[in-house]
């Protein structure tokens, strides 16, 4: 009989990490096996933005990632609103962003 119990698994994050990076913009590109998710801070007036983190996932784990968004936007919208994006943007920047490769931004 097999053991169906998932052993804990012990979490740990460094006082750096814990603090965070500020982001206002999510760049998504992807190939056959990875996705992409570049992390940048866009600042008003200044023309060039700068990668802050860079997240590599698989293609089962950025499923996940988007199962688990839709799970923790739907409970934080219950308790806290409807998240309005501005009209006929959908939440996309008025810009570009496409960088020489296949993907989308969000």
């Amino acid at each position: 009989m097999s053991d169906n119990k998932m052993n804990p698994i012990n979490i740990e994050i460094s006082d750096e990490v814990a603090q965070g990076v500020y982001s206002n913009l999510a760049v998504i590109t992807h190939s056959s096996s990875e996705f992409i998710v570049d992390f940048v801070r866009v600042m008003p007036g200044i023309p060039k933005a700068q990668v802050k983190s860079r997240i590599i996932l698989t293609p089962d784990h950025a499923k996940r990632l988007l199962l688990a968004l839709q799970d923790n936007i739907a409970k934080f919208e219950s308790n806290m609103g409807t998240i309005k994006l501005p009209e006929g943007t959908e939440g996309m920047p008025p810009f570009p962003m496409n960088f020489g490769g296949k993907g989308g931004v969000a």
